[in-house]
């Protein structure tokens, strides 16, 4: 090993001094970089803050877009077709910004406690309803000190108690229920006697009847086709197939026929009817085919009538006007319709027993104005390189059809004397100097213009148009049929088509059965329930009871939409 030279020492100070400079060194390179990071921590978390203000800001002004949106349409009425499509978007953006607002909150307070900074104050919300009072409360109870965290005593006494309520929902609960009956011996005459079987909703059924409404109402009410349901059953432990699933709606079918009759009798013994048809895709031979869905609806409350109101659908494999023509033969009174060409021997003078009077509909007439003056519509157009025109015509239309509408809304519940009167002071000259200046315009219009054919719509009818002046029960539009038919429109999108003609026809029935229902304010899944498990023992000749409008249930469930919501 070599030895060091005696010449070279050792200077231990000087080494002593480098290292104390090369770790005061370390320690302001180490203090820089923690200064570094805690500088960007506070800039990633001050960045998630803003970024989570402006989330809450931009679901804020949804949220009230949406509001402004339902009250204009609450004070003001459905003033443009596009009002529904709007407010339909504006959920939509609300649901997708309220998503992105509650993580962006979320990312914010992870940011601040990272960065060891105040939290961000909370987004604003809008305020949220409290639970509805019919919902059952459990209890659970965290259990307090059982000493002073202070001062360790044990002499405490309650002051009070802080609640937080949080929504929860169990999971649906199958159950099987058993009936026991038992059988007695006679000693004395040897004789058995033994309680009676208890009646069914449908004859040797083994589904109880909120099962049975259930699937009913999953078909028809809310359009979940049986062969789901079967695969959502499977699912949750209890295979059900779908013919036996099937069998159970059709069975439910016959044992409700008595109360579709008295429906069908109620709707026919008004003296006007909304009606209206949509169509209903039926499968056929390695295709489908087109069939339609017809409804009659009676609505007297728009004149403070106090009969209750009700529906009635029927099926046909195509739209022939002998159909509406069967499904009136006999009545007699006001149609409030569209100008469908099949409803026109219905109105013809040779008719028996009379002529049925024609009332046309104002909405389907503005509607094809409408469609000339949108002006959205025009915009979307050329953004996407079309030709679109505005026809200041169509404008002035639905201007001057806008006044009655807005007449119209005043005026509705009040007595059909009370309408007529209003009518004949307001609505009467806007309607005579319409019709004026319609045919005026209509003049200078070239035959091919499409505004000229909206025009021609309306004066080859003016009449039926003009009904409403003479008639305060007659209602300005035939809205009441098209909401009854929106719950088919949309379910087309889930069911596709019908089986057959016979499944459109089932359909027909149900659709009155839950449309009634509902026009009654009643939840058609609690009737249908309820129905089902009286309508076996309940006496023939009382089974109006059993209809919605005079429907009293027998369980303490709520009975109205709005409680059931």
């Amino acid at each position: 090993m070599a030895k060091r030279p005696k010449s070279e020492k050792i200077d231990v100070e000087a080494l002593r001094a480098a290292l104390a400079a090369a770790e005061a060194r370390a320690d302001q390179a180490t203090e820089r970089a923690d200064e570094a990071r805690a500088a960007a921590d506070r800039a990633e978390a001050e960045a998630a803050a803003v970024k989570a203000q402006l989330s809450g800001d931009a679901a804020l002004i949804a949220h009230l877009r949406l509001e402004i949106a339902k009250l204009n349409r609450t004070l003001y009425g459905q003033r443009s077709e596009r009002t529904q499509r709007l407010i339909d978007q504006y959920e939509l953006q609300l649901e997708e910004l309220e998503a992105s607002a509650a993580a962006d909150a979320l990312a914010a307070e992870k940011a601040a406690a990272k960065a060891a900074i105040p939290a961000p104050t909370e987004r604003r919300r809008p305020s949220r309803q409290p639970f509805p009072a019919h919902l059952p409360r459990v209890r659970v109870v965290v259990p307090g000190p059982g000493a002073c965290p202070c001062c360790g005593g044990t002499r405490l006494s309650k002051l009070g108690e802080d609640v937080t309520e949080t929504l929860e929902v169990v999971p649906r609960q199958w159950t099987v229920i058993q009936t026991v009956r038992e059988r007695f011996a006679c000693r004395a005459c040897e004789g058995v006697s033994q309680a009676p079987a208890p009646f069914h909703a449908v004859p040797r059924g083994w589904a109880g009847p909120s099962l049975l409404a259930m699937v009913l109402f999953e078909k028809y009410g809310q359009h979940q086709p049986l062969n789901r349901q079967a695969e959502r059953y499977a699912r949750e432990g209890v295979p059900l197939s779908l013919s036996t699933l099937a069998d159970q709606v059709g069975a439910c079918a016959a044992a409700l026929d008595p109360l579709f009759r008295l429906i069908a009798a109620h709707v026919m013994a008004a003296g006007r009817l909304h009606g209206d048809d949509t169509t209903v895709p039926v499968l056929a031979k390695g295709k489908t085919s087109t069939g339609r869905v017809w409804v009659y609806v009676r609505d007297d409350r728009p004149f403070g009538g106090a009969d209750p109101p009700a529906a009635l659908f029927h099926f046909s494999p195509d739209r022939r006007g002998e159909h509406p023509q069967a499904h009136l033969a006999g009545w007699t009174g006001v149609l409030q319709a569209d100008a469908y060409g099949g409803y026109g021997q219905l109105y013809g003078g040779e008719r028996k027993p009379a002529p049925i009077v024609e009332a046309a509909c104002w909405a389907h007439a503005r509607r094809k104005f409408f469609e000339l003056a949108d002006i959205e519509g025009a915009a979307r157009q050329r953004a996407r390189k079309k030709v679109a025109v505005i026809a200041p015509l169509a404008l002035e239309a639905v201007r001057r059809m806008d006044e009655l509408f807005a007449i119209e809304r005043e005026v509705n519940r009040h007595s059909a004397a009370e309408r007529l009167a209003v009518r004949g002071e307001r609505s009467t000259p806007i309607v005579t100097a319409l019709e004026g200046w319609m045919r005026t315009e209509r003049a200078r219009l070239p035959r091919g213009s499409e505004v000229a054919r909206a025009m021609d719509y309306m004066l080859d009818r003016w009449p039926s148009f003009a009904r409403f002046l003479d008639d305060g029960c007659v209602c300005l539009s035939n809205n009441a049929a098209e909401k009854a038919l929106r719950g088919l429109a949309l379910g087309r999108k889930a069911w596709l088509f019908a089986g057959s003609d016979r499944g459109g026809q089932r359909a027909a029935f149900f659709n009155s059965l839950i449309v009634t229902a509902k026009l009654n304010d009643v939840d058609p899944q609690a009737w249908l329930a309820d129905v089902l498990s009286r309508i076996a023992a309940h006496p023939a000749q009382r089974l109006g009871e059993l209809l919605p409008w005079n429907w009293k249930p027998t369980s303490a469930a709520p009975t109205s939409l709005d409680a059931a919501a």
